[in-house]
């Protein structure tokens, strides 16, 4: 879980400011005490009852900022309502609320999947009327907000995350008939959503067809599009053009990369040098935790990138949770078209909930010895 942190502790030295390098050392000091203060203490983590306050306290937060964006800016709200300038809805929405649409969808998502496994599990419990409709509206709640903000990954892990809840319900060894009928109405359930979503935002149509992959003879020429700001900000092109960059300057700084505070500052002079203007303009960062540790440390860095997030998937199949291998694919799935390791929210996110799977993970194995 460390890998990070003593990523950047082994590295330190290349750092061109060593202030600058304290201050992304700082970022990822989290890393360091989370393991020893939650899995250090994992018999008092109650993982169901975290995850589920957490999933309800999110949500009920993200209906209040929803209605403030209301209140607080009609404008904007009124305009994405009537179809006009649909591609900037989640971005706008998200700057409301001081965090980035990519960021915030992934925290969604993970509430999304989450309380579609709780959704499942009561109605296995014996719970009242009222219970099961207040834990319907969380869910419906929670993946409308995912498609409010609607980016393409989150989406997508999402709807992943939903088909792996219903195998491990479905791989249980309850009666298939029942699990069967539950199955088909929660994806029904989901699909109706979704339907009636896109239904009101006909945007979603042309940015998960078309839009996803036009413009791909622009790589690297992204300057030679019309307003590429509105045509292109989100497409695939762009991240293809930045991971080009960002691939051809790491192969110019092996073996040991350009710093961990440097990657960002030398991945935008190298558009600049390059004629890149747009790319310049905006300072993208390289939009791939893999190729980001690439430019930062070397050879060595995306095999640690991948060994942190690979932990995810190890927890997940050890406890055989829906959940936690869900969450995984959110992760690697993010981290492929952004850089969430780079970010103080990404590290802290992963961070935190890596520690409570681990405590859970430990949990099980502690009462497998007892039994």
């Amino acid at each position: 879980m460390a890998a990070p942190f003593l990523m950047e502790m082994l590295f330190f030295w290349n750092n061109d400011f060593y202030a600058l390098g304290l201050k992304s050392l700082e970022k990822s000091v989290s890393l360091l005490f989370f393991p020893i203060f939650i899995i250090g203490n994992y018999q008092r983590i109650q993982f169901i009852k975290i995850l589920k306050a957490y999933c309800i306290t999110t949500t009920l937060i993200m209906a209040f900022f929803f209605v403030r964006f209301i209140v607080l800016d009609p404008e904007h709200f009124f305009k994405y309502l009537n179809g006009n300038d649909l591609w900037e809805m989640g971005y706008v929405f998200a700057d409301s609320i001081g965090i980035h649409a990519p960021a915030l969808n992934m925290h969604l998502a993970f509430v999304a999947f989450s309380n579609f496994y709780f959704l499942f599990e009561a109605s296995k419990i014996n719970y009242s009327k009222w219970t099961k409709i207040s834990n319907l509206l969380i869910f419906i709640l929670s993946f409308f907000f995912v498609l409010y903000v609607n980016t393409r990954m989150a989406l997508l892990a999402t709807l992943i995350g939903f088909l792996i809840v219903v195998y491990f319900q479905i791989s249980k060894s309850y009666s298939s008939k029942v699990i069967f009928k539950r199955a088909i109405i929660s994806l029904v359930l989901v699909t109706s959503v979704l339907f009636l979503f896109i239904q009101k935002n006909p945007y979603m149509k042309e940015k998960y067809s078309t839009q996803i992959f036009s413009n791909m003879d622009k790589v690297g020429k992204l300057d030679e599009i019309d307003h590429p700001e509105i045509a292109v900000y989100s497409s695939f092109v762009t991240r293809v053009s930045i991971w080009k960059s960002a691939w051809e300057l790491s192969l110019k700084n092996l073996p040991f990369g350009v710093g961990a505070s440097d990657g960002k500052p030398e991945l935008v002079k190298y558009f600049k040098e390059t004629n890149q203007v747009f790319l310049a303009e905006y300072e993208f960062p390289t939009h791939n935790q893999f190729l980001d540790f690439l430019l930062k440390f070397g050879i060595l860095g995306p095999i640690v990138a991948l060994f942190y997030i690979g932990f995810i998937a190890y927890l997940g199949i050890k406890t055989k949770n829906a959940v936690i291998i869900s969450f995984f694919f959110l992760f690697f799935m993010s981290n492929l078209t952004d850089d969430f390791l780079l970010r103080f929210d990404g590290i802290v996110f992963s961070g935190l909930w890596i520690s409570i799977f681990a405590s859970y993970w430990l949990q099980q194995k502690s009462e497998a010895i007892v039994t």
